[in-house]
This record gives C-alpha cells, sequence and structure tokens, in this order.
C-alpha cells in the first residue's frame, strides 16, 4: 500500500513538475533560447533534464538528480536554477562546502534573487560566519524592503555580532512604526543589555510589563537587568515574587538558578536545587546540563562538592535506570582529583548495568589517564569484545596494550578499528598514529617510518604526526634536516605547546644546534606548565654536551625525581661525575 501510494505521489509530482516547465508548449526538436546573459542553448533538453532532476531529488535520489543537473549546467552554464538546486542536495547530504560554491555560483548569476540570498546568509550564519551572513541580509533587505522579517533578522543579527548600534537602529525603525510590541522591542531590550544600556533596556521593559505584567518573560528581563546594574536586592525580589505566583514554573527555576550561579550565590542555589531536582516540569535534559555546568565551576567543586554530591544522588533517585544520569557523579570526582574513587563508581555502574556504554567509555579514559594500563588493557579487552563496533573502545584497548608491550594484540586491535573508521579522515589518522608507534616499539623502524608517510598523504598538515615522526626520527639519528624542518612546521602554529617545543629542542640538540636546543628547553621549563621529566632529561644531555656536568646532573636528578623508572639516567650520572 505504501509502495503504490509512493508510486502515486511520484507521477503527481512528475506531473505538476511537467506543467511548471512545460506549460503552453509542445515538445519539438531543437527548440532554441537564450539564458540571462543572452547566450543561446537548446531549452527542450534542459527542461527535460532539469524536470527529472527534480522528480529525482523529490524522491529522495540524490545522486540521480545531481547527474541530471551536471546535464542541465552542460546545456546552459549560466542556468542559476540549476545551481541551486545542487546547493539544496548538498545541503541535505550535510555537505555545506558544496552547498556554499554551489549557491554562491547561483547568486553570481542571478544576484538579486531572494531564495538565493537566503540560502547562502543562511549557510554561512550555520557555519558561525555571522559576519558574512549579514552581508547578505543587508543585500537582500536593500533589494526587498517590504521583507520586514529580513530586517528585523538582520538586527539580531548585528546585535549578535556585536554592532549594538546598527541593531538598534534597526529596532528603532519597528518601534516608529509599531510602537511597543512583543517582537522587535523584546529583541531591542536584549540588544540594550548585550550594549550594557541597563537604564534604557530597565525604561523599556517597564513599558512591557505595564501592558503585560504577568509575562514571565519581561520579569526575567527585569531580574537580568537589575542583576547586570548590581541591585541583586530587587533582582532576587523579583524572582521570590515569580516564584511566589509561579512555583512549579521550570523556566523561573532555571532562570532563577542561573541568577544565582551568576551572583555566585551558592548557599541559596543548593538551598534551591532541591526543589528544581524533584519538580517533574523540567526536564532530565534541563536538569543534567544545570548539573554539568556546576560541576564545570571549580569554587564549586572546591567548597560545594559535598552539596553537590547530594544533589546528584538526588537526581539518580528519580531516574534510577538512566545510563546518563549515573555519569555525573564520577564526573564531580574526577573534577575533584578522585580518580580512584571516580572509577570505584564506574565499576559499581557497570556491575550493575554491563551494557552502559557511556560508562565503560569513562572507564577506560580514567585509566589512561591515571596511567593504569594493567586496567586498561583488561578492561578494555572486555569492553572491545561487548561492544564489537566501538572505534573508540577498540583504540583505548589497542593504547592498553601498546603500553603493556603486547604490540601484536594492539596491531590486532588497529586493524579492526581501521575498518570501523571507514573513510573518516579523524579515525584513520588516529589510527595511523597508535599503529606508527606500535611499530617503533617493536623496533620496526622503516614499517613505522612508512606508517607515518602513510598518514601524511592522508592528511600532510597533522600536527601530531608531524611532531612524533620528526622525535622519532630525531632519536634514530636518521633525516635530521627533514626531521628539523617538520618539527619548525609544528611549532610555527602551536608556539606554546610544550610537547611540540620538547620535540623541536631536541631535534636540535640532535642536530647539533646546541644553544638553540639549550634555549628552547628553558623556555620550557620556565613556562610554568607541570613539570614534565622529559625536559630535565633532554636538558641534562644537552648541558652534558656543552661540557656542564654540574648542571647536567641536576638536571636529570630532577627528571628520576619526577620518574624513578627512569634508571638509563642513574648510568649518565654515573658517567658525568666519573665515577
Amino acid at each position: 500500500m505504501n509502495m503504490k501510494k509512493s508510486n502515486i505521489l511520484a507521477a503527481i509530482i512528475s506531473i505538476c513538475i511537467i506543467c511548471m516547465f512545460s506549460c503552453g508548449k509542445k515538445i519539438a526538436p531543437a527548440t532554441v533560447k537564450q539564458d540571462v546573459r543572452n547566450k543561446t542553448y537548446d531549452s527542450v533538453r534542459f527542461d527535460y533534464f532539469f524536470v527529472e532532476a527534480v522528480k529525482q531529488k523529490l524522491m529522495g535520489n540524490s545522486g540521480e538528480a545531481l547527474q541530471r543537473l551536471e546535464q542541465c549546467i552542460r546545456i546552459n552554464p549560466e542556468s542559476d536554477a540549476a545551481y541551486y538546486q545542487k546547493a539544496q542536495i548538498a545541503m541535505g547530504l550535510g555537505d555545506r562546502i558544496h552547498a556554499k560554491i554551489y549557491a554562491r555560483k547561483a547568486y553570481s548569476i542571478a544576484p538579486a534573487n531572494f531564495w538565493y540570498l537566503m540560502m547562502l546568509a543562511g549557510l554561512y550564519y550555520n557555519d558561525n560566519n555571522i559576519d558574512s551572513a549579514i552581508i547578505y541580509y543587508e543585500r537582500a533587505s536593500s533589494l526587498f524592503p517590504e521583507k520586514e522579517d529580513v530586517l528585523l533578522m538582520l538586527g539580531n543579527l548585528y546585535s549578535e555580532s556585536g554592532k549594538y548600534a546598527n541593531a538598534d537602529e534597526v529596532f528603532k525603525k519597528f518601534d516608529a512604526k509599531y510602537g511597543i510590541n512583543e517582537t522587535s522591542t523584546v529583541a531591542s531590550i536584549k540588544n540594550m543589555i548585550l550594549a550594557k544600556k541597563y537604564d534604557e533596556a530597565l525604561a523599556k521593559t517597564n513599558l512591557l510589563l505595564k501592558e503585560f505584567p504577568e509575562e514571565l518573560l519581561y520579569n526575567r528581563f527585569l531580574a537580568e537587568i537589575y542583576s547586570a546594574k548590581g541591585e541583586n536586592t530587587k533582582a532576587m525580589d523579583v524572582y521570590r515574587n515569580l516564584i511566589e505566583n509561579h512555583p512549579e514554573n521550570p523556566e523561573i527555576q532555571l532562570s532563577f538558578c542561573d541568577f544565582l550561579i551568576n551572583s555566585k550565590n551558592y548557599n541559596d542555589l543548593f538551598t534551591f536545587l532541591n526543589k528544581v531536582m524533584l519538580n517533574e516540569k523540567v526536564s532530565r535534559e534541563d536538569k543534567i546540563s544545570l548539573l554539568g555546568s556546576l560541576i564545570e565551576i571549580p569554587e564549586i567543586v572546591k567548597d560545594y562538592g559535598n552539596n553537590l554530591n547530594v544533589v546528584l544522588r538526588i537526581l539518580e533517585a528519580n531516574y534510577p535506570d538512566d545510563d546518563i544520569v549515573v555519569l555525573l557523579r564520577p564526573e564531580l570526582l574526577v573534577k575533584q582529583n578522585k580518580p580512584g574513587d571516580a572509577s570505584n563508581r564506574l565499576e559499581e555502574i557497570i556491575y550493575k548495568r554491563p551494557d552502559n556504554y557511556f560508562a565503560w567509555e569513562k572507564l577506560l579514559i580514567i585509566y589512561l589517564q591515571a596511567k593504569d594500563f594493567k586496567k586498561l588493557q583488561e578492561r578494555g579487552k572486555e569492553c572491545a569484545t561487548r561492544f564489537n563496533r566501538s572505534f573508540i573502545a577498540k583504540m583505548l584497548y589497542a593504547s592498553g596494550a601498546t603500553e603493556n608491550g603486547n604490540y601484536e594484540i594492539a596491531l590486532d586491535e588497529l586493524r579492526k578499528a581501521s575498518i570501523l573508521a571507514g573513510d573518516t579522515k579523524e579515525m584513520i589518522m588516529q589510527v595511523l598514529s597508535l599503529k606508527a608507534d606500535v611499530y617503533y616499539r617493536q623496533k620496526k623502524y622503516k614499517e613505522a617510518f612508512d606508517t607515518f608517510e602513510e598518514a601524511l598523504k592522508t592528511d600532510s598538515g597533522d600536527l601530531t604526526i608531524l611532531n612524533n615522526y620528526a622525535y622519532y626520527l630525531a632519536e634514530q639519528n636518521m633525516r635530521l634536516k627533514e626531521a628539523e624542518e617538520m618539527a619548525k612546521k609544528v611549532i610555527n602554529i602551536e608556539k606554546n605547546n610544550t610537547t611540540f617545543l620538547d620535540t623541536y629542542g631536541w631535534v636540535l640538540y640532535k642536530r647539533g644546534k646546541i644553544k638553540e636546543a639549550q634555549k628552547v628547553m628553558e623556555a620550557i621549563i620556565n613556562s610554568g606548565e607541570k613539570p614534565d621529566p622529559e625536559w630535565y632529561e633532554h636538558l641534562g644531555y644537552i648541558m652534558k654536551k656543552r661540557k656542564d656536568c654540574k648542571n647536567a646532573v641536576i638536571n636529570w636528578n630532577i627528571a628520576l625525581k619526577l620518574d624513578s623508572t627512569k634508571t638509563d639516567i642513574k648510568e649518565e650520572i654515573k658517567k658525568c661525575q666519573g665515577l
């Protein structure tokens, strides 16, 4: 039955399209028309392929539609409609890059077309390129002044991009024409708040409240403005009045929480949070988002961790079978620098709900960060088996196996991960990076360097690949000039990345550029970042090369203090001291 309906619909669509493009004329061979630039083309062939393209597009056959549109463009290269249809298809496929290319082409042919302008504005806005979106809205507003919704959107874009004066000018036009209203006046108040024109915003808000005293949005504006002006007592009074009159309203409760967070009134916040967690009208997603944001505030984690823990337990009690809610408490424990407690809690979750993938993934990441590679491999194996379509699980399992010296297991998991990666470049690069590392640890240097080359063919600008490749080449004293060029390329992009700078300094040392190497390593050590034993080990070798055994030993001892497993350094200290 559905198939029949689909076929009937297709037929109707075909008839409608044919009528749209062919009504009033007979199909005749070699009919010639002129396009917008007065170039002739075969309109009959063009119309045939265009109708077929639109039909295929509406039926969901994007590939077929694109092929027919290419035929249209070959017949008439100046067809803005064909390019527009291609842009729509590209958008539907999530290919915004080609959508912009096709839309720009359509616009270049017909720059006064409203829909082309709107498509380009939307594409740029979705790419967070607000300035470019504004350009197309400005052109549309200039060409179509009767479309007030375009002008209003332009005003909102001005406001969003920080061009508050431009936005204010737009909104004043609406106020002059329509007076105080619930559309442009609201936008104007938001713009004034962003521009920190609180007195003007307050005046307009009071005008709205005079007409609509019970409107929640305007009361929230009032509280927000008072808060921004530093008049927290007045803001609190507004919220208390709102809560008293609308005790279960989720928007008011969440807005009040935001106010308490922004004013750092954490005592009142945690007193009120229990009501929010127990309010069934507040969505699960909003509760998770609110508590997740609190976990990200260091001051709350440090001073109100116990309070937050209680609230999280209340939420868990309300959603006992929710696989996401239970992850918030382990996240808090991680923020409190309690990885052991976090992993124990996750192990409890997994024991009760072994199919909670997110708990598994979080557990493996904690073991990786804690460098508990034994547990990482052990639990990674179970996770990768249970969730055998998870790319991340296989990569984490492979990482644990690599650190434990189980290289064949690691390579086998990387082979499986490579299959799951498909054509996704980011995933492919992760596989190749770890694979090269495994080969290097196996002392299969040719295979390691071949893998790096394969990775660079996929993405020649990947900084991690370039960095690791340069470091390993330097370690083997191979192609040192090339290694320096790669390391230099990396730090030119990431000038303050101490990992990359360490590689660059080490390559310079291997190249015999000792003074430059020393300068780089000392800059890293003085960067204020958490000390890394590798830095001091490398600087020790540099100082030894400069025949400064005293400072070489000092740096090596610091490296040993940070990492007692570096036994090779002990031998270097003995040699340097002549023991």
